[in-house]
């Protein structure tokens, strides 16, 4: 008959139980889950074995860490090794944990049989809620204080060392990016349809949304153009043939007249639009630099726009890297698919990457086959970038004119290079520039060794 013990990690420290009667406890669940909440019932069932307290807050959060990744811990290997029976009786007992990652790592370990289902979780559910009674010493107050204090450490480590971190501010750029692009939008059209109360001809000179607000901003009251504005016009415009026009159709409009309060009030807002225009072009170098460190091959092939689109959709890089180029082909695209699959009709060719310009540059018949093969060159590169230890644009460049080279085949059959060659040059292009870094590097490090060497004598004197 196999005894049953049962492993239970809490914040405090280890705790090993022995289950009475492991073979009619499985058998008998239902009365399992009834008794996990009498705590008298439930001692009958379960015996301490062994507890081993964390000796700090940090040692916990080690231990959390480990247990966390699948990782046996040195401290939990040497209670285990101590409060189980010898390794010639382990083969008649059972281990139940909770983390199926944990046993497999225990069970290789330990030689031990390592089980998570049946009546452990039942188990490891009464020793959790009564683990304060279990426990000599130990009340309800401080396990709660323990389990609050590593929380929180175990929280922040993850926050800290989270890998997508990176891309989180990429997707909270372009998200930035759009809603910016949208709300600028609005505002200029509202400035169009007040302005155009006062000057309802400046419209048609200046169908630019950026610039009419830059140029209601200057105007005001049309009254007040004279030919010396013209050069301040020109400055904002850069067409002196506009600012002119509009100095000639300032004489001449048809508008109404406005108080000087409500002039004031387009003024501010205008300016309110002019810097929210200015705070975009910000945000898209910001991204244009976020991306070219995060994703520089992918930045080169598409655009960092597009590339931060991707990301964002996928919801990190590493997950952008996990998907086939066919998912990311229509990546944008999902309620045209499950459309397409419910009517039984066409799938849709491409999602996000139709704002691509090599996709706009292609032939309509085959547009779906250069958004197929660049969906392909998109993996390959968000893959390269995600997975790689040395970031370089080489591969991005090359996968960029693989792209345009099938182009040209589409268009004039020009056979292009095979992927295989083209990617063995990427690779020696690479070496080369990890070669000449390093190089260079090595290289400061000794100028900076004999500047200190000569600084040294200096200072004694």
């Amino acid at each position: 008959m196999s005894k049953l013990y049962v492993l239970y990690e809490h914040s405090a420290g280890f705790a090993l139980f022995r289950v009475t009667e492991f073979e009619e406890l499985a058998a008998f669940l239902p009365q399992v889950e009834e008794s996990v909440t009498d705590l008298q019932r439930f001692n009958s069932v379960v015996t301490l074995i062994g507890f081993q307290p964390f000796k700090s807050a940090v040692v916990a959060l080690e231990n959390i860490n480990a247990i966390s990744e699948g990782i046996l811990p040195e401290d939990l290997n040497l209670f285990l090794e101590g409060a189980l029976p010898k390794r010639k009786k382990r083969s008649k007992c059972t281990l139940g944990v909770a983390d199926p990652k944990l046993g497999a790592a225990i069970s290789e370990a330990l030689e031990i049989p390592c089980s998570h289902t049946g009546a452990v979780p039942e188990i490891l559910r009464g020793i959790r809620h009564h683990f304060h009674a279990l426990i000599k010493g130990l009340t309800l107050k401080a396990c709660s204080v323990a389990q609050l204090g590593l929380g929180h450490s175990y929280s922040r480590a993850r926050v800290k060392f989270n890998v997508h971190r990176v891309d989180n501010m990429i997707i909270q750029s372009i998200a930035l990016l759009d809603q910016l692009d949208k709300d600028i939008n609005t505002f200029s059209m509202r400035i169009r349809e007040w302005y155009s109360y006062h000057f309802p001809e400046l419209v048609s000179i200046v169908p630019d949304n950026h610039l009419y607000t830059k140029c209601a901003e200057f105007v005001k009251d049309r009254k007040s153009l004279s030919e010396e504005s013209l050069e301040p016009l020109t400055e904002i415009l850069g067409d002196s043939e506009k600012a002119q026009a509009i100095i000639d159709a300032s004489k001449m409009s048809m508008g109404m007249d406005i108080s000087p309060v409500d002039l004031i009030n387009i003024q501010m807002f205008a300016g309110r639009v002019v810097a929210l225009s200015n705070y975009r072009k910000q945000i898209a170098e910001y991204l244009h630099t976020k991306m070219n460190s995060v994703a520089p091959n992918l930045t080169t092939l598409i655009g960092d726009q597009v590339g931060a689109r991707l990301i964002s959709k996928a919801g990190s890089l590493t997950s952008l890297a996990k998907y086939p180029a066919s998912t990311l082909q229509i990546l944008g695209a999902e309620k045209a698919l499950f459309r397409a699959l419910k009517t039984r009709s066409n799938t849709p060719k491409y999602g996000l990457l139709y704002h691509s310009t090599f996709i706009g540059r292609a032939g309509l018949k085959n547009k779906g086959r250069i958004s197929r093969y660049l969906a392909n060159k998109c993996s390959i590169a968000s893959r390269i970038d995600c997975f790689s230890e040395t970031q370089t644009t080489v591969f991005g460049e090359k996968l960029r004119q693989q792209v345009e080279d099938r182009l040209k085949f589409y268009e004039t059959g020009d056979i292009p290079m095979k992927n295989i060659d083209v990617m063995k040059q990427a690779m020696e292009e690479a070496l080369q520039e990890q070669e000449q870094a390093d190089a260079s590097a090595k290289k400061k490090k000794k100028k900076k060794k004999k500047e200190k060497k000569e600084e040294e004598p200096m200072d004694e004197d």
